[in-house]
């Protein structure tokens, strides 16, 4: 599992960054010994130093208080690991019976969390995710936590540019922070790839992260041009989403949203998975396993950012990575127009 440069931030970082809404209680509340047993093992399988992708959003600050606490019980020094901190919710109080911000997502919360995406705002965020990590972990990378999301939320045109105005001022914070030696690097994530593209033209970003972007089903010829522009920029780039919501490996989800194998628009989702599977079958082969080869073919991509819950799941991940699939496995794919024919890198 050799470590690569995040294109010219300097920073080194492992082909597998872990992310960590589990640790915030995404979907069901994992206890304590489970969140401790995930954190021990990213370093129990590591060749060096970890990196882990977090955010406010998850459980409204949870996971960043269990990565700071679960750190400091295992004896950690702020030089074995490297945070990424996603930025744009803030802690408060919790007033309602549920949390507010995405219902039934989340479990037991003691909290809730509002959006701030300003320039003033950005670095409030900034701070209490410093608080929450407990004072000795600090995040070295950073970014604007989906900003897509946030100007597809615009009511009409003037509130979009109001909106961009929003963001572009939080990078303008977060830039100063680089410049004052508090971070290192400066980033985007989103699921929609244009609006990285979009604010590409007004910041310089140090690394980005695609979301079910590029994919061993999704992956077009004008994403894999933006790579390469990236890639010659110095850009680093992190790939993440990598089973589109779990769909690629046998779930229910495709990007987010429910799918329906006896309605017509989803039935080529299911023909496609249907012979995915089968040739996966024929090559002994599992599904997830050749999501993840994939997901790292492309020489632009740095890393991958995966979100395991069980500790498992990261050792199979390293023995994968280690792995060489026969020429004849990604033919086959090829052929059956799993995979792009024209896909320059299998």
């Amino acid at each position: 599992m050799n470590s690569r440069q995040l294109g010219s931030s300097g920073i080194t970082c492992p082909p597998v960054i872990y992310g960590t809404s589990f640790l915030g209680n995404l979907y069901r509340e994992l206890s304590e010994t489970e969140k401790l047993a995930l954190i021990r093992e990213w370093f129990r399988v590591a060749d060096g130093r970890v990196m882990i992708d977090t955010a406010g959003k998850y459980g409204a600050g949870l996971a960043l208080e269990v990565i700071g606490q679960g750190l400091q019980k295992l004896g950690i020094t702020p030089e074995q690991i490297s945070i990424s901190n996603k930025l744009g919710w803030y802690r408060v109080p919790l007033t309602t019976k549920e949390p507010t911000f995405e219902p039934g997502a989340w479990a037991k919360l003691k909290y809730d969390a509002v959006q701030k995406i300003s320039y003033d705002g950005i670095l409030e965020c900034w701070q209490q995710g410093c608080d929450l990590l407990g004072g000795n972990y600090k995040p070295e990378l950073v970014s604007v936590h989906d900003p897509d999301e946030y100007l597809e939320a615009a009511s009409d045109e003037a509130d979009r540019k109001q909106r961009l105005n929003d963001v572009l001022g939080a990078y303008r914070a977060l830039f100063e922070l680089k410049e004052k030696g508090e971070v290192k690097a400066v980033g985007i994530g989103s699921k929609d790839w244009l609006v990285i593209k979009e604010l590409y033209q007004q910041v310089k970003f140090d690394w980005v992260m695609f979301a079910n972007k590029f994919t061993i089903y999704h992956h077009p010829k004008e994403i894999l041009d933006f790579m390469k522009q990236l890639h010659e920029d110095g850009v680093g780039i992190i790939n993440s989403a990598i089973f589109n919501a779990g769909f690629l490996t046998g779930g229910d989800f495709f990007d987010y949203r429910l799918v329906d194998p006896r309605s017509e628009a989803d039935r080529p989702l299911f023909d496609w998975r249907n012979r995915f599977f089968a040739v996966c079958q024929n090559f002994a082969i599992e599904p997830g396993d050749a999501c993840l080869k994939f997901a790292l073919s492309a020489p632009q991509i740095t890393a991958v950012a995966l979100n395991p819950s069980k500790p498992k799941r990261m050792a199979r991940n390293k023995v994968i990575l280690e792995e060489t699939y026969p020429a004849e496995f990604w033919k086959t794919l090829k052929k059956a127009g799993i995979i792009d024919p024209e896909y320059p890198y299998l």
